[in-house]
């Protein structure tokens, strides 16, 4: 299985620790760059990549390297990030890249991840080795590639959107292929990752001893047929039944007490040069835990301290492609948002998921729900919101195993919404309990409550009615 290798260094390795590294297959070893320069790969005699090595990333986010690596031996931010990634089927690929970070660790004060990784400084002899052809290597974070999918392995604790599997998706959907994500059984998805997963036949694939491998997010068993991962069709399945079986380890529910509130809305501004973007995130995230974001970036790790200014910048500098980022909580609170920013007909639409994590003992901040929907309504141009409570792990990332879906707790609807209903649609609705009032009366946004019980599920029968009602329907 291919390695990714980490160093986590006090200072910004220069270009003696990088050569130093680049050095640990010995001075016979190929040195090319990609990426317009910001991957740096490790060559065979032929040219193809062994190790590719990412451009170092200052993180200046506390709790990231825990976040998404386990660690606790990070140093202190800000720090420098510098991912190697070892090229598929090769042994000695893996140890030129636990070298390589060994080495960076050693040269710049820091640590390497994973440890056992990264325990020697000397030349790895790897003379006449022979890796993947082009155009598989070509793509370093891409393991397999067929006429219909690309693969990618990793073995880490949580598969995030890094850059390089930022680039593996783009790549895929270029070429219109799916990606399909290969993990071990303990390995735990982002849920940066899920927002971005394209459907079918994109999947996340978990090994598993009992079963071989299983969908970690629908449990179907699959195997490697007709150059994919496709689910298994038992004998006498039909179309109206297919008895897809489903994996004994994806079944094994437990329940922690812990839960997530979800929050996902959308707003619309005019496009304007004095616009700043997420200032609706951030007044979601005041007024549910008190404090704002702890710092976003375009790919995972977050790396930047949070900054509505420069969060804007790189929005306007894209414009009018589109622009995704992720948001991160303080370890203290759990909390990560999706955010994807696009510039349309009606201006500047900013579409946001984001989910708190909550232990057993910890009481979810529910009354403050109304006041922070009045907030986005009134002074961040709402246009909708869906507020859900999930029975799910406080750390927020997805286990490859059944969680149950969330239950709706509310539904807002924006004032531009409102306005644009005939006669009193939006106040009289098919629901039990009446809706509440948001803004001044003359420009009124609503507050629909729902039963909100995460084990019953006929609140999304109550919302489908709902949101049926308020489309006239």
């Amino acid at each position: 299985m291919t390695k990714d290798v980490i160093a986590l260094t006090q200072r910004m390795p220069d270009a003696w620790a990088v050569l130093a590294g680049l050095l640990s297959g010995g001075p016979d070893k190929l040195v090319n760059a990609t990426g317009e320069g910001a991957v740096v790969q490790l060559c065979d005699e032929q040219g193809r990549p062994l190790v590719s090595v990412e451009a170092p990333l200052l993180i200046q986010v506390e709790g990231e390297a825990e976040r998404l690596l386990g660690t606790t031996d990070a140093p202190r931010v800000p720090f420098w990030w510098t991912e190697a990634r070892a090229t598929t089927g090769v042994p000695e690929a893996e140890r030129l890249a636990g070298t390589f970070a060994a080495r960076l660790a050693a040269l710049s004060g820091g640590t390497a991840w994973p440890p056992e990784a990264a325990r020697s400084l000397g030349v790895v002899q790897s003379d006449g080795i022979s890796v993947a052809p082009t155009p598989a290597a070509a793509q370093p974070a891409v393991d397999v590639l067929t006429d219909k999918v690309a693969v990618v392995i990793m073995d880490r604790p949580v598969v995030a959107m890094t850059a390089w599997l930022s680039d593996a998706f783009r790549a895929a959907a270029g070429a219109e292929r799916g990606l399909q994500i290969v993990t071990p059984p303990g390995t735990r998805l982002s849920p940066a990752v899920l927002s971005a997963m394209p459907g079918w036949p994109s999947r996340w694939v978990v090994q598993d001893e009992r079963d071989g491998y299983y969908d970690g997010l629908s449990g179907a068993v699959l195997r490697w047929q007709e150059g994919m991962f496709a689910t298994v069709v038992p004998a006498g399945a039909t179309e109206d039944d297919p008895r897809t079986p489903v994996a004994a380890s994806y079944q094994q529910v437990v329940n922690t007490g812990e839960r997530q509130l979800a929050v996902t809305f959308r707003t619309v501004h005019p496009a304007d040069e004095r616009l700043v973007l997420g200032g609706a995130l951030e007044t979601v995230w005041r007024e549910l835990t008190g404090e704002p974001p702890a710092g976003w970036g375009t790919a995972e790790p977050a790396n930047l301290p949070w900054s509505p200014g420069r969060l804007t910048d790189v929005a306007f500098a894209r414009a009018p492609e589109p622009t995704w980022l992720v948001v991160v909580g303080g370890p203290e609170r759990p909390g990560l948002a999706t955010v994807r920013i696009t510039r349309t007909k009606a201006g500047v639409e900013e579409d946001v998921t984001l989910a708190f994590g909550y232990g057993p003992g910890e009481e979810l901040p529910l009354d403050a729900l109304p006041r922070m929907a009045e907030a986005l309504a009134t002074r961040h141009r709402l246009q909708s919101m869906l507020l859900q409570l999930r029975k799910a792990g406080r750390g927020l990332t997805v286990p490859p195993r059944f969680e149950g879906p969330g239950v709706p707790l509310a539904f807002v609807l924006g004032a531009e919404e409102v306005r644009a209903m005939p006669d009193d649609r939006a106040v009289r609705t098919p629901l039990s309990e009446p809706p509440v009032r948001l803004g001044p009366k003359a420009r009124p946004a609503y507050y629909y409550p729902l039963p909100g019980d995460p084990s019953d599920l006929g609140g999304w029968a109550e919302f489908e009615r709902l949101v049926r009602h308020l489309k006239g329907a």
